[in-house]
């Protein structure tokens, strides 16, 4: 009889410590992505807080382009707001959902700012321009390879904890699925080039 008990005992011992370090796991792999979010955070903030010089230096020589300047500004403004939803939680998804509509929505808005640049020569040879343009440019590639790190770990997430057996103990434990970052619109993939 002992033995049995033993036995029986042991065994509750190693489902135990089996369910520990199952949770263990999602904790680690729910920490990764959001560590990979907080570097697209850094990134999408950087560019933030150059689109308003961008503007201000494009406002000297847009006198009569006010509404362009001002959709820019309040894009940026939205997708900031966006941002500061997702931040405190990476893994809501409709939380990501808002914020990649806010940057689509702020990529159309510098899209059509460059567009109209094209037509004032002045302001694309002007030295301050120039050089956001440079920040903004090399920011939009880090936040290319920031959503990458970022989506490669949601996918490990989301893959471990559909799998047997966590998918057992994902959901007890409140382990949601995370949202990818996806870009439906054609245009956003190639990404916003800026260049004046």
């Amino acid at each position: 009889m002992a033995t049995v008990t033993l036995i029986f005992l042991g065994v509750i011992a190693f489902l135990v410590f089996y369910v520990v370090f199952i949770y263990n796991r999602l904790v680690k792999l729910r920490n990764r992505f959001k560590n990979a979010f907080s570097q697209i955070d850094v990134q999408l903030r950087r560019r933030y807080d150059l689109i308003p010089n961008l503007v201000e230096t494009a406002r000297a020589y847009l006198k009569h382009e006010h509404e362009t300047l001002q959709q820019v500004i309040e894009a940026r403004n939205q997708a900031l707001a966006a941002m500061k939803g997702v931040s405190r939680n990476p893994g809501d998804a409709a939380a990501m959902k808002s914020l990649m509509g806010a940057e689509a929505a702020l990529g159309g808005a510098l899209l059509n700012l460059n567009a109209v640049m094209e037509n004032y020569p002045d302001l694309k040879a002007d030295k301050t321009m120039a050089q956001l343009s440079e920040e903004i440019s090399s920011t939009e590639n880090r936040v290319a390879f920031a959503r990458q790190a970022y989506n490669d770990e949601v996918m490990f997430y989301n893959t471990r904890r559909e799998m047997f057996p966590d998918v057992l103990f994902a959901g007890i434990f409140g382990f949601r699925p995370a949202a990818l970052w996806e870009i439906s619109d054609q245009q956003a993939r190639e990404g916003v080039k800026v260049k004046f």
